[in-house]
């Protein structure tokens, strides 16, 4: 009997195209195509939650500090290790709970000793809170004037048992459907990251083919080194407003998902010098390779890199997208 070859993931490409040689996508990538993805983004429905951060960040000691849609909040873990969220500042005198210690589940303001457990005291009132493992939520629902749901909604994901994940954190000067509309357009991939993505080809689009599910789909190979690559097929969709998922549909990792999410900073139609949305993106890699369980079992070595990549990417992207704020608020946008 012939022993089975194991399966390797990994490609060599023949014959590299060099960068100004590839095929070009402009003619693809319909403005009209990408504004009505956007359009029925932000049609559905939130709940009135917003992404604020990875779990790991919301820590046992210390609280962490956010700026969301205008409103100045804090978090912490409560004593039985859940998140805690509520106003950022002291209801004594103002002191920026962010810069105040958490001991034993309770925050305990640094300039007069003011302590908060989670509950109403004293005029403050918390806000609805939720650590899904990956990431932490706040229910905002003045800002988000929508009706509001007991929990967030948060996208299918491969079980946490058999996958690797990473947050990464980066604000720009832009709104979230800014951000959005940058990932709704998976044409610029191989043209603007091409360090990370090669090969790439869009299969199909919202309203390519009659009764399709509003999803991008696209072939594409992730550069490892050289012209080794692990090519895939992925398919992005936009379940809400503020977040769209691309999922690895077939090939190595299938299953994995990266969820964006654009979280508005500053409040909407505030005055200053421009809005600023926070993007969270979470990478969840998972397979059910016998090898991975490496992977997995060297998590926090596997998410700094994870997260690196991420940031990378994001450097560029929002480039992108303030470029886009910039040409909308100036009436200059095209289409």
């Amino acid at each position: 009997m012939t022993p089975r070859r194991p399966y390797v993931p990994l490609r060599l490409r023949r014959a590299p195209v060099p960068w100004e040689r590839q095929r070009p996508t402009w003619s693809e990538a319909k403005p009209a195509v990408i504004a009505r993805a956007l359009a029925r983004a932000q049609e559905r429905p939130t709940g009135n939650w917003y992404v604020v951060g990875g779990s790991r960040e919301l820590t046992a000691d210390r609280p962490l500090g956010r700026t969301v849609a205008g409103v100045e909040l804090v978090l912490w873990r409560d004593a039985a290790g859940a998140a805690v969220a509520g106003p950022g500042a002291c209801p004594h005198l103002g002191a920026p709970l962010r810069q105040s210690p958490v001991r034993c589940g309770t925050l305990v303001c640094h300039w007069h000793g003011l302590a908060l457990d989670g509950r109403p005291f004293a005029g403050w009132a918390p806000y609805p809170a939720h650590d899904d493992g990956v990431l932490v939520w706040v229910r905002l629902d003045r800002p988000g004037g929508e009706e509001p749901t007991e929990l967030p909604p948060v996208p299918p994901r491969p079980e946490a048992t058999r996958a690797v994940d990473a947050v990464c954190l980066a604000v720009g000067r832009c709104e979230p459907e800014d951000v959005v509309a940058n990932r709704l357009d998976p044409w610029h991939g191989a043209w603007f990251h091409p360090y990370s993505f090669v090969d790439l080809n869009v299969v199909s689009a919202p309203g390519d083919t009659a009764g399709d599910d509003d999803a991008f789909v696209v072939d594409v190979s992730f550069k490892v080194a050289g012209r080794v690559v692990v090519p895939v097929r992925a398919e992005f969709t936009a379940p809400g407003p503020r977040t769209v998922v691309m999922r690895i549909v077939t090939g190595e990792g299938a299953g994995s998902v990266v969820e964006t999410h654009a979280t508005p900073v500053t409040a909407a139609g505030g005055a200053g010098r421009g809005p600023r949305t926070a993007v969270v993106e979470a990478v969840l890699a998972a397979s059910d390779r016998g090898g991975f369980a490496v992977a997995r079992g060297l998590a926090p070595l596997v998410r700094p890199v994870m997260r690196r990549a991420a940031e990378r990417l994001w450097r560029d992207d929002l480039a992108y997208a303030e470029r886009r704020w910039e040409l909308r608020a100036a009436g200059r946008f095209p289409g």
